[in-house]
């Protein structure tokens, strides 16, 4: 999608400020739950799953040992996207935040908008449960690729955006464990949505 042909989209909610991701990805994260991730062709779905990724600090992120080619866009302007290939099939999209280096990994989504072109992206996701459940089942769905590496969703004109529909984030919700790493799996810097059917893994009810 070319640069500036969708700043007149209609976007189900209030695209996030700059400021939102100017702050650590500890921060953002569980601030990102109930936020919507909105493409501009009209699918859209609600985070109810996200990991943080803490740069120099952290030997899970990608950016541990600094700056390369790969993870350039991580050490950017905080609010775009940075999206990877991973076990040689899928996508992963996260979003930058500061300072440089850290940034949130967005591991599933509610679909509100847009199921059919989800299906027809993920034809073998027959329940609405399953189609974004998961940072490569959602990438798949939204149809998030290596070529929205880089874009700025916070000026949301390269077709993707994070918005605020006024539904809050969970109140006095504690950070677990981070799955699908080798390192640092221990630090409690994955949150999800309680009693959401909609997150990888089993469902967390709330206490």
């Amino acid at each position: 999608m070319s640069k500036g042909s969708h700043q007149a989209m209609a976007w189900p909610g209030t695209i996030l400020s700059r400021s939102f991701f100017e702050r650590t990805a500890t921060t953002v994260a569980p601030q990102l739950l109930n936020k919507i991730l909105a493409s501009a062709d009209g699918r859209a779905g609600r985070i109810v799953e996200v990991e943080a990724y803490v740069g120099s600090v952290d030997p899970a992120a990608h950016t541990f040992r600094g700056k390369t080619a790969r993870n350039a866009i991580m050490f950017g302007p905080a609010g775009h996207m940075y999206v990877y290939f991973t076990y040689g099939m899928h996508w992963c999209c996260n979003c930058v935040c500061s300072p440089a280096g850290e940034g949130v990994l967005i591991r599933a989504i509610e679909p509100l908008h847009g199921l059919e072109e989800m299906r027809e992206a993920r034809p073998w996701g027959t329940k609405n449960r399953d189609l974004c459940r998961g940072p490569a089942r959602l990438t798949q769905a939204m149809g998030i690729t290596g070529a929205q590496n880089g874009i700025d969703l916070v000026g949301a004109s390269d077709g993707f955006a994070i918005v605020d529909d006024g539904v809050a984030p969970p109140e006095g919700l504690e950070g677990g464990p981070r799955v699908g790493i080798r390192l640092a799996k221990e630090l409690p810097w994955r949150w999800r949505v309680p009693n959401s059917r909609y997150v990888s893994g089993p469902v967390l009810t709330s206490a």
